[in-house]
C-alpha cells in the first residue's frame, strides 16, 4: 500500500479539499471545491463526486476534517459519524482512514466512536509535516474563515490545546480569515474622515471585500458569494463595506473607501500578531525562528512580519510536488498533510511486514 497513489481530503464546513500523491510521494493535485455543509450534506456529496472524477482513483484515501461544527448538525460527535458515512458510502472499496491527531489515523470502522480526536485535527497535520521538515519555528495557516498558529521544535508540534475551544483559549486557533469573515468582528469602530465611527452590527460586508479593496485578495481564495449576493468586484466591495458604517460608495471617493480597507487589513493582522508573540514567548521561540505560511491568507506575511528579519516559506515548498501545485498545496495544506502522514505510516507498514519500500 505505501508504494501506491494516495488521495488526502480535508472536509471543511465551507470547503472541500483534497490531494493526490503518486506512488512516489509526489503531489500530483490539488483542488478546492465550494462545499456549504451547513446548508446540507447533499452539497458534501456533490463536491465529493466532482472531486473523485477529476483525481481518479488510489487506494489509501486519507482524511481530517473541521465541516463536523456545522450547524447541519446537532453536536460535534454526529457531525463527525454523518461525514464518515459519507464517506464509507462512497469510498468503500479503498483503504478509507481517518485523522485522530496524535492517535495517528484509525480505520473507518472505528472512525465515529474517535470522535473526538477526529474532530477539528486539521491543524495538527499540517504541522507534523511542518515538524519533520523544520528544526525550529511557527507555523501559520491564514484561511478563508480561521487562523491556526502553532510551534514546532525537534520534530514536535508544541500544542497547549486539543479541541477547538481549548485552542481558542490559548491563541492557537483565531477565528479570523480573509473571506468569510464578518467585518463587524475587526473593530467595534474604525477611523473614517476625522472621526472615529462606530461599527454597524450587521453582515453587510466580511474581509474578502476588505482584501480586495487592499488589491491582495487571490481571485481563487473567495468561493462563496457576497454578504448581498452582488458583484464581487472592487465597486461591489466599496458599496459593502460603506454600509458597515451607515453610508452609501457614493458619499466617499473610492480611495477613502480603500484607506477603510487598509485600516481593517491592519486590524486583523494586529490580532494574528499578538497571538502569535503569545505562544512564541510561551515556547521560547525567538523572533528569528523561521516560519512556515499556509492558506488563502498567507499574503498577509509581509505585515505579519515587517522589520523581524525572520526567514518565510510556504508550505507547498516543504513537499516533492509538481511547481504548477505548489501554491494549491499551500493553500490546502491539511489535504496534502493528510495525505503525507498516511503515506508515511503505510511505508512503515510495508517495512514492518518486511516488503519492499519505496526508495
Amino acid at each position: 500500500m505505501g508504494t501506491e497513489p494516495a488521495i488526502g481530503w480535508d472536509v471543511g464546513g465551507a470547503h472541500l479539499k483534497a490531494a493526490r500523491l503518486a506512488a512516489t510521494g509526489h503531489v500530483e493535485r490539488v483542488l478546492q471545491l465550494p462545499c456549504p455543509l451547513w446548508q446540507g450534506l447533499e452539497h458534501f456529496e456533490t463536491a465529493l463526486r466532482q472531486t473523485l472524477s477529476e483525481l481518479g482513483p488510489a487506494p489509501l484515501h486519507a482524511v481530517t476534517m473541521t465541516g463536523e461544527m456545522a450547524d447541519l448538525f446537532p453536536n460535534r460527535r454526529e457531525g463527525v459519524a454523518r461525514i464518515v458515512a459519507a464517506l464509507r458510502q462512497r469510498l468503500s472499496d479503498v483503504d478509507l482512514r481517518f485523522y485522530a491527531g496524535v492517535e495517528g489515523f484509525v480505520a473507518a470502522d472505528r472512525a465515529a466512536a474517535a470522535w473526538q480526536q477526529i474532530a477539528s485535527a486539521n491543524w495538527r497535520a499540517s504541522g507534523a509535516v511542518v515538524a519533520a521538515r523544520v528544526p525550529v519555528g511557527s507555523f501559520i495557516d491564514i484561511g478563508s474563515t480561521t487562523t491556526d498558529i502553532l510551534v514546532v521544535r525537534d520534530g514536535r508540534v508544541l500544542a497547549h490545546g486539543g479541541d477547538d475551544g481549548a485552542r481558542l483559549v490559548t491563541g492557537e486557533l483565531v477565528y479570523t480569515g480573509v473571506v468569510r469573515t464578518p467585518v463587524m468582528v475587526l473593530a467595534d469602530r474604525v477611523p473614517f474622515e476625522g472621526e472615529w465611527v462606530p461599527v454597524m452590527a450587521e453582515l453587510f460586508a466580511t474581509t474578502a471585500d476588505v482584501h480586495r479593496l487592499t488589491g491582495r485578495l487571490p481571485e481563487r481564495a473567495d468561493q462563496h458569494p457576497a454578504a448581498d449576493g452582488g458583484d464581487k468586484t472592487v465597486a461591489g466591495s466599496a458599496r459593502r463595506l460603506a454600509r458597515m458604517i451607515g453610508r452609501d460608495v457614493e458619499s466617499a471617493p473610492l480611495e477613502s473607501w480603500r484607506g477603510l480597507a487598509d485600516w481593517l487589513a491592519a486590524a486583523q493582522v494586529r490580532r494574528i500578531q499578538d497571538a502569535w508573540a503569545r505562544l512564541r514567548a510561551q515556547a521560547g521561540i525567538s523572533e528569528e525562528a523561521p516560519l512556515v505560511l499556509a492558506g488563502v491568507g498567507r499574503f498577509l506575511a509581509p505585515d505579519l512580519t515587517r522589520g523581524s528579519g525572520r526567514a518565510c516559506s510556504d508550505f507547498g515548498c516543504l513537499v516533492s510536488i509538481e511547481e504548477a501545485e505548489r501554491d494549491r498545496a499551500s493553500d490546502c495544506a491539511p489535504a496534502v498533510a493528510v495525505a503525507w502522514l498516511a503515506r508515511q505510516e503505510a511505508v512503515s507498514r510495508v517495512r514492518a511486514a518486511g516488503a519492499p519500500s519505496p526508495s
